[in-house]
């Protein structure tokens, strides 16, 4: 399925929800993130890795609720290794005292009532390996963007592109060709993705890679002609 070549049907963004909410994606990549949602949700249900506090969750969200379709959302809400006391990116209002622990799922869920997107997101809480144990329903689009060490990167990678349906699309969020911009474990399994020759490469917007997985008997455009 390619929807690059038609006009998106007109879809209110709640841009001052988004705003507020709190999270890393950058507004540009949302909205390629919600245009492609908007796509694949035509073919089946969408699934994203590492929610936080729900500011991807809107732009998926609200495209697959103009389809009738639903958005999985995978989080332990726990937070990844970089969001822990004393990382960069730890942030002391989602720490719950009582629990002595990160906790971001009430900020989500606040988010999906603010957004109007109860009935359209399923919360996960659990780990992506755990969520994709015994998973078996075929998805149009899988997001990944929960934690960033190469460990966990591909490991969300490896429970979760086979389910991707022909047509269907998988990004990743935090793509940094050069070493020196931003961490590795997303590109590398951009990579991987890649060199599997299941997927075929679409413009990134800023860090977010967008490939589409091959429908069946499609040729990448790089394939030799021929036999020999």
């Amino acid at each position: 399925m390619i929807c690059s070549d038609e006009k998106p049907r007109f879809l209110e963004l709640d841009t001052a929800l988004i705003e507020r909410t709190k999270g890393f994606l950058d507004a540009e990549e949302g909205r390629r993130l919600f245009d492609v949602a908007l796509c694949a949700s035509r073919l089946g249900p969408c699934l994203e890795i590492g929610s936080y506090c729900g500011k991807s969750t809107i732009y998926l969200g609200t495209a697959c609720r103009a389809n009738n379709s639903v958005l999985f959302a995978v989080d332990p809400h726990s937070g990844s290794e970089e969001q822990q006391p004393g990382e960069e990116y730890f942030d002391p209002g989602t720490w719950d005292i009582r629990r002595g622990r990160m906790d971001t799922f009430p900020l989500f869920s606040k988010t999906l009532a603010d957004a109007g997107l109860e009935n359209t997101v399923v919360p996960l809480v659990a780990r992506s390996a755990v969520a994709a144990r015994q998973w078996a329903t075929p998805l149009s689009l899988v997001f990944i963007d929960g934690g960033h060490s190469f460990a966990a990167a591909y490991t969300d990678y490896t429970c979760w592109a086979g389910h991707i349906l022909p047509g269907g699309y998988l990004l990743i969020h935090d793509i940094f060709k050069n070493p020196e911009e931003g961490g590795q474990a997303p590109y590398y399994v951009y990579q991987k993705a890649l060199a599997s020759g299941l997927f075929q490469e679409l413009p990134m917007t800023k860090t977010l890679g967008v490939l589409r997985r091959l429908a069946c008997g499609e040729l990448p455009a790089d394939l030799p002609r021929g036999t020999r």
